[in-house]
């Protein structure tokens, strides 16, 4: 295993200048590139390729624009911890244009926009946040006089690159619900010929953001993606799978009332109307706030944000499904609670310790 040097992070940290300045320590850098490599599913000898790249000095071209939106994506950027996003992804971008946190408005800033994109055309990258509606010729949502979809068909594609944030610009979202009055949809049915990388959640998780970029600035491609363009490290398991509370699954330990006794200790979330056994996404190993929780380890069933369509394929979210395409977990959860009782009697049985509990105990258990 190769481990990064004191004197190569120490070169690496001063390399990248405003990050001292911020208080950023070698230490801290070094758990960051760590943490990436791990998110990334790399090995830790890659932990110094990802130093070298994202400290490399070059700084590409970025702008972000916000469509039919509620800003909960930029609001889980601004939240990122340090050093994350805010500390270490804005520094290596040319942020030029962000219209909720840059400080130029209307004409100026709309310049900002128009002059990476007529003088980077092919490298810059485009964080797209918000549904792009077309109904209508796109009249639903408009910016300094121009539609969401005409800014979006000349920006994302001149880009490198563009990263669809949030379930509203990678699938449409609340916006795109039945009966979708503004024709909302996603960024990659507006602009097919665009590439882009899709990172749902409401909102995105900005660990998602940050390594997805990270693969750029190391690799030089985009992340491998599942069919629905989601890269596979954040994506490419159920939350099931993952989900602390699927041990109780396996026992039959459900909650069936909120604020019952399984529901206070913990036990699974599956007959209140969680949706973890068809969502994919990493939410339960890189949770929200610092690593802090996630929905489901706060006691609320997973809704499905990540799933495309899920305001009207998931709902109602307190009812559980009726069948989970693939997996037969209606039945596992009818079943599974009896399969175990009967096992276990039986045991008792063929070890011959039935008998020896006492009425009592045996009324109990």
């Amino acid at each position: 295993m190769k481990f990064l040097s004191d004197d190569f992070l120490l070169e690496a940290s001063e390399s990248m200048g405003s990050l001292g300045d911020k208080g950023i320590s070698r230490r801290a850098f070094m758990k960051f590139c760590t943490g990436m490599a791990a998110l990334l599913a790399l090995p830790a000898s890659m932990v110094p390729q990802i130093a070298e790249a994202i400290s490399s000095g070059k700084k590409p071209y970025l702008v972000w624009l916000e469509f039919q939106d509620c800003a909960g994506d930029t609001e889980a950027l601004l939240r990122a911890t340090a050093p994350v996003v805010g500390d270490i992804v804005l520094d290596v971008f040319a942020v030029e244009y962000h219209e909720t946190i840059m400080a130029a408005a209307g004409k100026q800033a709309e310049k900002s926009l128009m002059d990476v994109v007529k003088n980077h055309k092919g490298n810059y990258f485009v964080v797209v946040e918000g549904a792009i509606p077309l109904k209508d010729d796109g009249i639903y949502c408009c910016i300094g006089g121009r539609t969401a979809v005409d800014i979006a068909r000349e920006v994302c594609g001149n880009a490198i690159a563009t990263i669809a944030v949030g379930t509203c610009a990678t699938h449409g979202g609340i916006p795109a619900a039945l009966p979708n009055p503004t024709g909302a949809v996603g960024v990659k049915e507006a602009v097919p010929n665009a590439t882009v990388i899709n990172l749902p959640g409401c909102p995105v998780n900005a660990e998602n953001i940050t390594a997805t970029v990270v693969h750029y600035l190391t690799f030089g491609t985009l992340p491998n993606t599942d069919k629905l363009g989601r890269p596979l490290f954040a994506f490419g398991k159920r939350i099931h799978d993952n989900c602390e509370r699927r041990a109780h699954f396996d026992a039959g330990q459900f909650a069936r009332q909120w604020g019952d006794e399984g529901h206070r200790q913990g036990w699974c979330l599956y007959e209140m109307g969680c949706k973890g056994p068809e969502t994919f996404h990493n939410c339960p190993t890189v949770k929200y706030n610092a690593g802090t929780s996630w929905p489901v380890q706060a006691g609320h069933g997973c809704i499905g944000c990540s799933e495309p369509h899920f305001w009207d394929t998931m709902t109602p979210f307190y009812k559980r499904l009726p069948k989970v395409p693939g997996v037969s977990i209606e039945s596992t959860a009818d079943k599974v609670g009896a399969g175990l009782a009967a096992a276990t009697a039986a045991g008792l049985v063929i070890h011959g310790i039935g008998r020896a509990i006492s009425p009592k105990k045996e009324e109990k258990q």
